[in-house]
């Protein structure tokens, strides 16, 4: 039988997720009765395995496949699958340049625009336009919205997201987000019924699966799907989500047309708004959460894909 490795942890502001999910799937694969080694990679982005700090070669030494269990910065951004395909070692997951087009927003509009895929209006904001907030905000209102979205060019799990309902809210979020990240997304707040979707590589005989569709409703009727939200156990979930024929006929082709021309390889989840009818594409997740709160996995089981299987799946699937 294959020896996984695990990798959880990282880097990134998700550290903590991370090693949820990387439990969760630790606890599959003894129960599969796989043998598997536990890389927890820290905050600093050291490996460690049994608690020794060793570098990633000796880590992954008599490794047949890694089972990438990171989230955000360094997981999901293209880094630490350099290094497995450098190794030749198979692992789960979208590859190095899928990968960073994904985890970067604007890339992934960019690549996706050709395609008649409808997204939000935005604005990029860098570091450089600090000194000169006062004159772009009338403009960035103009352009894209009267409501309007912020979140960091590059993160996940809605970190550093932000609902902006004016211009002065605006000009206080792009500095706090602009001291942290170097590049933010203004995008045009539309107020609709969000829901996700997940892909998943050869199943059922079909090369790109769609699962059902979720419906998400965010506590309390706030305006966003936020990070404390996506774990706090308050935001109700529904699958199959209450959406029209139509509605879940494009969120399941938008979300198989994403993944493929992104290239994204074994799985992936993407975020969707859906307002009077008109399906509008969010962002795409190469690494979706795998805790007991993740989406992915209660959208693969109301398919009979139980969790242990989700994993064995993923592994039997995985290549270089």
């Amino acid at each position: 039988m294959k020896k996984v490795a695990v990798l959880r942890g990282g880097p990134s502001e998700e550290y903590a997720v991370s090693m949820q999910s990387g439990s969760a799937v630790i606890n599959a694969l003894k129960n599969l009765q796989y043998p598997y080694k536990d890389i927890v990679i820290t905050k600093q982005g050291e490996w460690l395995e049994n608690g020794l700090v060793r570098n990633p070669d000796s880590a992954l030494e008599a490794v047949d496949v890694v089972f990438i269990a990171l989230h955000g910065q360094y997981g999901e951004d293209g880094q630490v699958q350099k290094i497995l395909q450098r190794k030749k070692i198979p692992f789960t997951g979208s590859r190095s340049l899928p990968s960073a087009i994904a985890f970067n927003k604007e890339l992934t509009k960019q690549t996706l625009r050709s395609h008649g895929i409808k997204m939000p209006k935005h604005r990029r904001v860098t570091i450089n336009d600090l000194d000169r907030l006062d004159e772009e905000i009338p403009f960035i209102f103009s352009e894209v919205g009267a409501e309007l979205f912020v979140k960091p060019v590059a993160n996940g799990s809605s970190l550093g997201a932000k609902y902006v309902p004016n211009e002065d809210v605006l000009k206080a979020t792009l500095e706090e987000l602009l001291q942290v990240h170097e590049q933010v997304l203004v995008e045009q707040f539309i107020r609709g019924r969000e829901a996700t979707v997940g892909v998943l590589n050869d199943f059922r005989d079909q090369s790109i699966y769609a699962l059902p569709v979720i419906e998400i409703i965010p506590p309390g009727g706030v305006p966003m799907f936020s990070h404390e939200d996506k774990y706090n156990g308050k935001t109700e979930e529904i699958v199959p989500g209450r959406f029209s024929y139509h509605e879940k006929a494009q969120l399941s082709e938008i979300a198989s047309l994403a993944h493929k021309v992104i290239d994204c390889r074994h799985y992936s989840r993407s975020d969707f708004i859906i307002r009077d009818g008109e399906v509008y594409f969010l962002e795409i997740n190469t690494l979706p959460g795998l805790t007991n709160q993740s989406l992915f996995p209660k959208a693969a089981a109301a398919v009979g894909l139980e969790f242990d299987y989700l994993i064995k799946h993923l592994l039997d699937t995985a290549c270089v």
